[in-house]
């Protein structure tokens, strides 16, 4: 009698430890692993940010990195993104208007425009060195569906050089494969991304100059929270979008070159 009193106060007591057991446990089985579609100007910082995040959150990233109108079209089209980095504001509030997302875009960072080059071109007559005969391609984002390929293009009528340089324009499906142009010396020089330039696996590679801010319209870049997202891990996708705007998120950003919003 005595040992089936025991046992069952045994039982009792591990069925009392037993939730408390799960409560401490339930923070790492509520770990996500969120897909991002990230604009592949970030394409170096955003190591530092996902590190960032994750040892903060324990939730896992996994980017995707392309131009930001092909991915607001994968997202159109079905593709399981969580959030949505892009390089503007206008393809987020795009999808936003479509009913894409769960709210109006929300700036993150204020892009900068520079002209690289890996040859031994003066950068600071860039507007007479792109002229010059020796130069013969240029590197420039597709400016349907990257934002600093259509701000480039943008600089180029503000100098009054698009009708001449444009038979050295070299198109790239996104940033990320101008810069392969530009490092590779396939062209003589690209426009990209400051953050480009100033990262670790760039810095110190060939010549580079900003172009004037006035040059080109400013690169407000806006971050959205899916439908998707909201639908499969609200908690951990809204997390990731408010990381953005903190000030550790912030002060990334602006170590590779970008603008507050």
């Amino acid at each position: 009698m005595k040992f089936r009193q025991h046992h069952r106060r045994l039982v009792g007591v591990l069925l009392a430890i037993l939730p408390l057991s799960l409560s401490i446990a339930s923070p790492a089985a509520r770990a996500d692993t969120l897909s991002v579609a990230v604009a592949a100007n970030l394409q170096f910082v955003f190591s530092t940010l996902q590190t960032t995040f994750e040892q903060k959150s324990g939730h896992r990233l996994q980017p995707s990195f392309n131009s930001s109108g092909r991915l607001a079209t994968q997202i159109q089209l079905g593709a399981p993104f969580d959030v949505f980095l892009s390089a503007d504001m206008g393809f987020p509030q795009q999808l936003y208007q479509a009913g894409f997302t769960t709210g109006a875009p929300v700036s993150y960072a204020r892009g900068v425009l520079v002209l690289w080059s890996l040859k031994p071109l003066d950068l600071r007559q860039w507007q007479t060195s792109l002229s010059a005969p020796t130069v013969k391609r240029i590197a420039i984002a597709n400016p349907t569906i990257a934002p600093y390929g259509r701000e480039a293009l943008r600089t180029l009528d503000f100098y009054g050089l698009r009708t001449a340089l444009e038979p050295k324009l070299v198109y790239a499906e996104s940033i990320s494969q101008a810069n392969q142009y530009i490092y590779s010396q396939a062209v003589d020089a690209g426009f990209t991304s400051k953050s480009v330039v100033l990262s670790a696996a760039m810095q110190g590679q060939g010549s580079w100059i900003e172009v004037p801010a006035a040059a080109y319209q400013p690169i407000a870049q806006g971050v959205v929270m899916t439908r998707y997202g909201e639908k499969t891990h609200p908690l951990a996708a809204r997390q990731f979008h408010d990381f953005l705007l903190s000030p550790a998120a912030q002060a990334i950003l602006a170590r590779d070159g970008y603008l507050s919003p």
